[in-house]
């Protein structure tokens, strides 16, 4: 065997010795002291530079000669979830779980490193790019992706493209998939806080709606208008707000002199964004009018969409004959959007979920994933990895 033919077994218990590591020290935001140390580990026999271009973020750069350069990216927090799967390699801290295939995605990065490693030392094929693998905080709270960016790590090594995975287990077992455009959506945490006034119910009999200025009733006209209102949006194009929480009063015999409404505003462009947030504020503007109260909406910046370039994704599309196309973008939002913000990138989702062919032998002893992400049984089989791993090597050899 030469020295960069692909011992298939081989790489699946490496594949596995890190994600099971790696799932059993699961940490949060950019508090990743055991996650940072594991990584570094795998990584310091290999020949790259290692180095922190910003706070508690880990880059590997494999240096073939070339003039440009190719980025994979991974993220390594976990989530605050009790782990209830029961497999050995269980997490070891208390509410904290890889419940959204972090684990995985480092390990697939790992591995796909230990390849270039691999293919340095041989000197055969020579790889067209050099070769910086980031390995992130934060994706699920304060967007690591950004800091990253910002540290200007990619103008030193000249890196022109990114790629990333994440497995999904809405999609059949091993289903490489992506589309060119927008593939997931940007996320907006939405706050709204109404202003009324406490009144005792039994003096509102014979009073209007204006004066009575009931908050509660403010908050459940908006809540209906703006269905009405995202139903119409939707018509030029995919976007959603929705309210998980509703908070109003204090006592079942007075009229809520508050209310706060909490929930989330997700769309697939720019443009959208500030339309969505323009007839979100008018809707409210009239649903206090109508009530006599008053109220100030926020939204968070959140996450851009995950857009993928068109013209990298055609050249990445014509070395995977494997990838399937997803019809209609995803109302899910992650921070790889960032570094497309930054440079072009092709973001693939990895299906992690039952065989199309219904055949559960192919996933392995853990099986395919029963479960959604962030829910604390979500477990799949690691032989999957392998098949994220081969598009790696395959987009690494692109020119």
């Amino acid at each position: 065997m030469n020295a960069t033919a692909i011992d298939t077994e081989a790489e699946l218990a490496e594949l596995v010795r890190f994600r099971r590591e790696l799932h059993s020290i699961p940490e949060l935001d950019d508090d990743l002291p055991e996650t940072i140390a594991c990584v570094e580990d795998a990584l310091r026999s290999m020949s790259c530079e290692l180095l922190h271009p910003a706070p508690s973020c880990v880059c590997a750069f494999f240096d073939v000669g070339a003039s440009r350069a190719v980025a994979i990216r991974a993220d390594m927090d976990a989530l605050p979830l009790q782990e209830a799967t029961g497999v050995p390699f269980a997490s070891e801290h208390t509410d904290r779980m890889h419940a959204c295939g972090h684990d995985a995605h480092m390990a697939m990065a790992l591995a796909a490193a230990r390849w270039v490693d691999r293919t340095v030392r041989a000197g055969s094929p020579k790889l067209a790019r050099n070769v910086l693998f980031v390995f992130q905080p934060a994706e699920e709270t304060t967007g690591g992706a950004k800091r990253v960016c910002e540290s200007g790590v990619f103008e030193r090594f000249s890196v022109e493209r990114i790629f990333g995975f994440h497995v999904w287990p809405d999609l059949p077992w091993g289903m490489v998939a992506s589309r060119p455009g927008a593939l997931l959506a940007r996320s907006s945490e939405t706050h709204i806080h109404i202003q009324g006034a406490a009144l005792h119910i039994a003096k509102t009999y014979g009073l209007s709606d204006t004066d009575s200025r009931d908050a509660a009733l403010a908050a459940a006209r908006f809540l209906v208008s703006e269905r009405w209102l995202m139903r119409r949006l939707m018509q030029d194009e995919p976007c959603i707000a929705q309210f998980g929480l509703v908070e109003a009063g204090t006592v079942c015999n007075a009229v809520a002199a508050e209310a706060h409404l909490a929930g989330s505003l997700r769309v697939f462009s720019d443009e959208m964004f500030e339309r969505a947030k323009r007839e979100l504020r008018a809707t409210l503007d009239e649903a206090c009018a109508s009530t006599g109260c008053t109220a100030t909406i926020e939204f968070a910046e959140g996450y851009p969409p995950v857009t993928n370039d068109p013209g990298l994704f055609a050249e990445a599309a014509a070395a995977l004959p494997e990838l399937t196309r997803i019809d209609e973008p995803l109302l899910i939002a992650e921070d790889f959007a960032s570094y497309q913000r930054h440079l072009p990138g092709v973001f693939f989702l990895l299906g992690v979920g039952a065989p199309e062919d219904g055949d559960a032998a192919v996933c392995g002893e853990l099986g395919c994933a029963g479960s959604a992400l962030h829910t604390s049984d979500f477990m799949f089989d690691e032989r999957v990895l392998l098949r994220g791993v081969d598009v790696y090597r395959k987009l690494l050899m692109l020119p």
